[in-house]
């Protein structure tokens, strides 16, 4: 019987052998089936990213470029893949395209639906819905003395036309936004996000397109002392703002009164910008702000005359900021520049006013640029975002390329992920410091709540070994060293 059964064991041990693997492939069929389940670009994320630890309670998601139109999912699928997000604390956005926009309604409904139905915030692109004013209509060109029509092409391969010759697009500019908010309204759901990315369209005063106006025969006519830059910018940038307000702002708040509705780079300021964007550069004669071999523009105040009830700031490591200054320790000169950005936004805009900062880690170079500047380190971009949420930024809009997207996600996550453990200080708190050292040095910032405060310290170069005073109200406290962690002070 023994021997009889050692005869067997041969068998047994494959057929287990071949059981087991069965199973692990049924396995890994299952897995690979739910790789596959959504896009590539949103499984990155998925995989890139972890659930929370902490809820986040009522404070706003984490947005990231690439957890963004996952496709037609069917309502289960949708329902899936927006709780899936969510417990990473992540909102996944739908966009409106006019150009496809059936298909693009009925995306951004089943998406919606299942937000609504799980009670989290719904939450939309509206970027193609404002493209373009400047469309190639030979009508929106500048006209010179002769009355011949011609076009600022500073700004790249874009027709950028006259700022007094787009009224009527309008109309078509507004039926595009139109047709999505209706479709809503009848499903009965309501918008509680929007944002667009609308740059390079519309009235800019930026790169030749002053000298471009003042060649123009009706610019002329409608801004007087053209000759001057302050006037001509101030009249561009209000018939911004009104084109902004008029077919993008007020008709998404008149149906969705509670919205958060913004644009890419509109935010409130102390009247100086100190980023360009890609397209953008510096022409002389138009007023700046001198620091080191930067040139912070003066910039005007639209904020208030968009309509827009959150603001976006761009923090990003633009390659040019590098050569800006001269700080040995290179990190130092992203992070001074881009808290200055993210500074400027916290200070000026109201608390009541959520502030939602585009952010990026990888250098964004221009196409000819020869990848001279040194890379951000992940550290120290990372303790630039801590030092951005306790300086009045609410929450992240991560923009980055596919190629990016995994570790831009993973570094941004993680600091978006940890700071749900100071909840009451991110919602409530009042930030405390906004002073970037003209040389590298500790860095401080804060909120304050309820007689506490909540604290980063980062050191830079030649830093104070030991505890640093700071001012809170009219209270002093010391700030130790506590490296890559936040601190709790008691103000009593």
């Amino acid at each position: 019987m023994v021997k009889a059964l050692w005869r067997e064991i041969p068998g047994i041990i494959a057929i287990l052998i071949i059981v087991g693997l069965a199973s692990e492939l049924a396995v890994l069929a299952g897995e690979q089936e739910h790789k596959t389940k959504w896009a590539p670009h949103v499984q990155l994320v998925l995989d890139a990213t972890k659930p929370l630890q902490l809820d986040r309670g009522g404070r706003l998601p984490l947005y990231l470029w690439h957890a963004m139109n996952p496709g037609l999912l069917d309502p289960e699928l949708a329902q899936e893949l927006v709780e899936q997000l969510n417990v990473r604390g992540i909102g996944l956005v739908a966009s409106w395209n006019p150009k496809n926009r059936e298909r693009s309604l009925e995306e951004s409904l089943r998406i919606s639906r299942a937000q609504n139905k799980l009670g989290l915030r719904v939450n939309i692109n509206a970027t193609r819905c404002l493209y373009s004013f400047f469309d190639g209509d030979p009508r929106t060109a500048h006209v010179d003395d002769e009355g011949r029509p011609f076009w600022d092409t500073s700004f790249g391969k874009e027709k950028m036309g006259c700022p007094f010759a787009i009224d009527f697009r309008r109309p078509a500019i507004h039926e595009q936004l139109e047709y999505f908010i209706r479709g809503f309204k009848e499903a009965e759901l309501d918008v509680d996000f929007i944002f667009a990315d609308w740059e390079i369209d519309g009235p800019i005063e930026f790169n030749e397109a002053h000298a471009t106006s003042k060649r123009c025969r009706r610019c002329r006519q409608n801004i007087q002392n053209i000759d001057e830059f302050g006037e001509f910018q101030k009249a561009l940038r209000k018939l911004r703002c009104q084109l902004q307000r008029d077919v993008y702002a007020e008709p998404v708040k008149r149906s969705f009164p509670d919205v958060l509705v913004g644009n890419y780079g509109v935010y409130p300021h102390n009247g100086h910008r100190y980023w360009y964007d890609y397209y953008e550069y510096y022409v002389d004669g138009q007023p700046f702000k001198g620091d080191q071999r930067a040139k912070y523009r003066k910039w005007y105040d639209e904020f208030p005359k968009t309509g827009y009830t959150f603001a976006m700031p761009v923090v990003y490591p633009w390659a040019r900021i590098f050569d800006w200054y001269d700080y040995d320790d290179t990190d130092y000169r992203w992070f001074y520049n881009m808290l200055l950005v993210a500074g400027n936004a916290g200070q000026n805009t109201p608390a009541d006013v959520p502030v939602i900062s585009f952010v990026h880690w990888h250098t964004i170079e221009p196409k000819e640029a020869s990848g001279t500047a040194t890379q951000f380190s992940e550290a120290r971009y990372q303790e630039l975002l801590w030092h951005a949420l306790l300086r009045g930024t609410d929450t992240f809009f991560l923009w980055c390329r596919a190629e990016e997207a995994a570790k831009e996600s993973r570094l941004v996550h993680e600091v978006y992920a940890a700071a749900q453990q100071y909840g009451s200080f991110l919602s409530e708190g009042i930030p405390i410091n906004f002073d970037v050292p003209r040389q590298p040095g500790t860095v401080i910032s804060g909120l304050e709540l309820d007689g506490r405060v909540l604290v980063r310290r980062t050191d830079f170069g030649q830093s104070t070994p030991g505890a640093v005073p700071i001012t809170v109200g009219d209270r002093s406290i010391e700030v130790l060293p506590a490296s890559g962690r936040c601190q709790i002070i008691s103000l009593r």
